[in-house]
């Protein structure tokens, strides 16, 4: 078992990493030393014939090693070490580290399906909760990574508070399954039913089967703001103008309009949205007898 994590993640996080390593004798730690490190770490180990490669982190970590991963016979094992942990929540992950460490040493072994992004500047990108286009991700875009540092999720709500005043919520042009072209002022391209944290945004999603739920939200600042209210009350699908749809291809095309993609800002559209052509193995609390390969 290879264990990747960030050494920037601070303190607190090397702690409880320690924690969980005590309880996984022979397992390997690697640390990463910039962005896409944790994806070649990941690729290399499965290559070398590890069982388990583990993301220490959050989304954006997790993200990378699953993309490191795709194509191998490794598995993914997830110490949830991040801020918002959607992932890890979505799939009844524990965060405390001893109990993690039990997950990754006899848990059953489940399908993952992520998503992939392709950018229209040619780049792909794995992502494995959700992929959002417009406000969020100009939140993510002008987030004070210091503030996040030192107070957690209250950082994304200053900094949305900060981002309601300025962003001029351009439109965004939208085809599901090359169906009928929508609009709409904010998007989220889900895999799970959650969304920012705890907070319900697609009741029947799951990243356990290929396929998305599409949130599309119309409006400006005001719906903006009105969805940020219902979001920590789990009332998001109620917002008005909030409409959800089910789409296995998604394109997306707007001037300028930023993208986010687990939780880290990605570009700007286009984008065409995919399931990854193959899920990943990946281990859950249970008792090992139901891995569907």
């Amino acid at each position: 078992m290879l264990i990747v994590f960030n050494p920037t993640a601070g303190s607190r996080r090397r702690s409880r990493l320690e924690r969980a390593r005590a309880l996984l004798p022979g397992a390997r730690l690697a640390e990463t030393a910039g962005p896409g490190h944790a994806e070649a770490l990941a690729r290399e180990a499965a290559a070398a014939g590890e069982d388990c490669v583990v993301a220490a982190g959050g989304d954006g970590t997790i993200a990378e090693v699953a993309a490191g991963l795709m194509g191998g016979g490794a598995a993914l094992g997830i110490l949830p070490l991040g801020t918002a942990n959607v992932l890890s929540l979505e799939l009844g992950l524990p965060r405390a580290p001893e109990a993690a460490a039990a997950v990754l040493r006899g848990g059953r072994e489940v399908a993952l399906w992520p998503g992939i992004a392709r950018f229209g500047d040619g780049r792909s990108l794995l992502f494995v909760q959700m992929l959002g286009a417009g406000f969020d991700a100009d939140v993510v875009r002008r987030l004070d990574l210091g503030l996040k540092r030192r107070i957690g999720r209250a950082a994304y709500v200053w900094q949305a508070g900060l981002e309601l005043r300025r962003y001029a919520f351009p439109p965004i042009r939208v085809r599901l399954d090359d169906g009928e072209a929508l609009r709409a002022s904010a998007l989220v391209v889900s895999k799970g039913r959650l969304y920012a944290g705890p907070f319900l945004l697609a009741p029947g999603a799951t990243p356990l089967r290929p396929g998305f739920h599409v949130a599309l939200i119309g409006g400006g600042w005001g719906r903006a703001a009105l969805a940020g209210a219902l979001l920590p009350l789990n009332l998001l699908p109620r917002l008005p103008g909030l409409e959800l749809r089910q789409a296995s291809h998604v394109v997306l095309e707007g001037s300028g309009v930023p993208t986010q993609a687990d939780g880290d800002f990605t570009g700007r559209l286009p984008v065409t949205v995919t399931d990854a052509p193959a899920p990943l193995r990946i281990r859950l609390p249970g008792d090992g007898r139901q891995p569907p390969f």
